[in-house]
């Protein structure tokens, strides 16, 4: 009977289907790889994504930790960039992506340090959704400047 117990315990609990991707949910996977570029998720960077999806959404803190675990989950599988950023591009104003481009930022710097990787990230980010060259150049340069 022991061994029972410990023999469904070992039992790999059934898959989650993916949550479908969304212009809201791509954001959100777009957030969390940034802050998984560097190789290291700090919790600085997980508690910002989750004020920034309350604050953006208008959610309560356990649905906005509901969407980025649900954003977690669809980055593990790995959808890439461009299709994250045709997504966003599909559903989000020009000025909306500028403004995406400065929470990925301040998600970058979260934890205090912009991995050269995060640098990479975003710079590739702001080019494929088509934030202006000008627009792009000055958030990085009051993001890096007041690091």
């Amino acid at each position: 009977m022991i061994r029972d117990f410990f023999a469904n315990l070992r039992g790999h609990p059934a898959e989650q289907p993916l949550p479908e991707l969304t212009a809201e949910l791509a954001v959100v996977v777009l957030l969390v790889r940034l802050a998984k570029a560097d190789q290291h998720y700090a919790v600085e960077e997980i508690r910002l994504i989750d004020r920034l999806i309350a604050a953006q959404l208008d959610l309560n803190p356990v649905e906005a930790a509901r969407l980025r675990a649900n954003a977690e989950r669809l980055e593990a599988s790995a959808p890439d960039s461009d299709t994250l950023r045709m997504k966003v591009q599909q559903e989000v104003s020009p000025q909306d992506c500028a403004t995406l481009l400065e929470a990925l930022w301040q998600v970058g710097l979260a934890d205090r340090t912009l991995h050269p990787a995060e640098d990479r990230f975003l710079d590739a980010i702001a080019a494929s959704l088509g934030v202006p060259v000008d627009t792009a150049q000055a958030l990085k340069e009051r993001y890096t400047t007041n690091s």
